[in-house]
């Protein structure tokens, strides 16, 4: 397959879910040393710094996140029209340093902090358990007839309601019909 091809998959005709985990930027050091991550999915409420760029240095919480971009945009960031007016500037999510997160969300704080324990806790080896042979046991019918006297009365036999058994319809054997033998054709070509 071609590399633009591959390029187009990857980028351009993504699905959504895709998409959604291209957004990610770095954390600052002080976040990456309290989680024990690097880097995370940028989300509305953040507090972000801008790396790259025309804006470089500016900080500002994000206002809007863009999928199909990849790119947010952030409070205070700004551009002029020609005739007037202004409009957001949308900043691609790897020229950006999240210096704050936005914590209300409950789950992404309990991953945040999930990661964080499984980086610095070491799987300790557990000894593995003796297998014991398993005794040989006799089933239970057997055991009880050996303890049980040999002259035990029989119980009577009761009589259950069961349903009538439904009849299946038989279906005739087709009949087959003995081959008629072929005649031979030299004989025929003999004849003539």
């Amino acid at each position: 397959m071609k590399p633009t091809k591959i390029r187009n998959r990857q980028l351009y005709q993504a699905p959504y879910h895709v998409l959604s985990k291209q957004l990610g930027s770095h954390l600052s050091k002080d976040l990456r040393q309290k989680y024990g991550t690097r880097s995370i999915r940028v989300t509305i409420g953040d507090t972000v710094r801008v790396l790259r760029g025309e804006f470089k240095g500016v900080d500002g919480k994000v206002k809007e996140v863009n999928t199909l971009k990849n790119a947010v945009t952030i409070e205070g960031i700004k551009k002029e029209k020609l005739k007037g007016g202004q409009f957001d500037v949308y900043i691609h999510s790897s020229n950006l340093l999240v210096t704050e997160l936005n914590t209300s969300d409950k789950w992404r704080t309990q991953k945040l902090e999930g990661t964080k324990s499984k980086v610095s806790k070491k799987k300790e080896a557990k000894p593995k358990e003796e297998i014991k042979p398993k005794e040989e046991t006799k089933p239970k019918e057997v055991e009880e007839k050996q303890k049980a006297p040999q002259k035990a009365e029989p119980k009577p036999k009761q009589e259950s309601k069961s349903k009538p058994a439904t009849k299946t319809p038989k279906v005739p054997k087709a009949k087959t019909v003995p081959k008629k033998p072929k005649k031979e054709s030299k004989e025929k070509k003999g004849e003539k």
